[in-house]
């Protein structure tokens, strides 16, 4: 039994400061899929802070976009500040509707629709989706990293767009996923793709991403959000991230070799490797509570599910010494 109420989302430190007490040498923040080597080329003119985003900034953004994530030339695609604010924004864009949410899965998809009125259902059958008038799916999933094939979501797009309906598919981590992108099938009607600079590109803190969808859809987004809804440095810092092929291709290699050596430590610790992706995993454990607790006080952080309570969710470790101390606090170490 936990000690207290867990954080709706993972890397809240100044919870897990408040709960475990912050430690001396900071905190081993492995409750994210946020990849730990993060994108390094961080430099930036300095009038960007000092002056409103151009519309050349935002092209530019947008272009690299389009070009990494391979869009159709049919499909719209909008940059915004943070997919969480797609998120908070689209459920407002159409009549109250029934939505089915493919489940378990990232709470904020269910929170934003039922707070403007939409009646939401959670499903754990991909066949459900298909009666809603917006389904709406992780592929690959938060936090088990289940995977949808794109022929079965565009099949439900099918179904589901005949009704006037939508499908959203939120692919916040499927940058290391060969092939399992519906972006190729984007500029159909009704299908809203969610792509994010938080995880793989592991720039979280910069609030950048996109939407892709049909020029209409794309077009009243862009409007909701109005002007200036993303710093120039942001977009200058994003768009080069996506052109970057060769740390790209490097770092999908990388995130593959960390990802299985996690998967390892969690093993010989013990757990259940039930699922994930290169930037996390998701173990079962009849522990999990004692362990969420035992690693806090060492300063680790890891994720809980109060809804799943044999559930942890760990992220990479990074660099040699955060995969050290992971192994010693398990009592496994090299």
């Amino acid at each position: 039994m936990l000690s207290s109420p867990l954080p709706p989302h993972g890397g809240d430190l100044s919870a897990a400061d408040a709960r475990f007490g912050a430690p001396a040498a900071g905190w081993l923040d492995l409750s994210t899929g946020i990849n730990p080597f993060g994108y390094p080329n961080l430099a930036q003119d300095p009038e960007a802070f000092r002056r409103l985003p151009t519309a050349a900034e935002g092209k530019a953004f947008e272009d690299a976009a389009r070009a990494y994530y391979g869009v159709p030339d049919e499909a719209g695609l909008v940059a915004v500040p943070g997919t969480q604010a797609a998120l908070q924004v689209t459920p407002s864009l159409r009549p109250a509707s029934v939505v089915a949410i493919l489940s378990p899965t990232y709470s904020e998809h269910g929170k934003t629709w039922r707070a403007v009125g939409h009646e939401v259902t959670d499903t754990a059958s991909f066949d459900a989706l298909e009666g809603a008038d917006v389904a709406v799916l992780v592929n690959p999933n938060n936090p088990d990293g289940a995977r949808s094939e794109p022929a079965q979501i565009v099949a439900l797009a099918e179904e589901v767009t005949s009704r006037g309906g939508w499908v959203i598919v939120d692919e916040a981590f499927a940058d290391t996923e060969d092939g399992l992108s519906v972006v190729p099938d984007a500029g159909r009607d009704g299908i809203i793709i969610l792509r994010s600079m938080g995880k793989f590109f592991g720039l979280a803190g910069l609030r950048l991403g996109c939407v892709i969808g049909t020029p209409d859809f794309t077009d009243q987004l862009r409007e909701r959000l109005g002007p200036w809804a993303i710093g120039g440095g942001a977009l200058e810092i994003g768009a080069r991230a996506l052109s970057d092929a060769d740390w790209i291709e490097g770092m999908r290699s990388r995130l593959s070799q960390a990802s299985k050596e996690l998967g390892s430590i969690l093993l010989d610790a013990g757990l259940t490797v039930i699922g994930g992706t290169d930037l996390f995993k998701l173990a079962e454990t009849d522990r999990a509570s004692e362990l969420y607790e035992t690693l806090g006080r060492q300063g680790i952080l890891v994720r809980a599910f109060p809804d799943d309570p044999t559930w942890l969710r760990f992220g990479l470790p990074g660099e040699a010494e955060n995969v050290e101390k992971l192994m010693t606090a398990f009592g496994t170490p090299r």
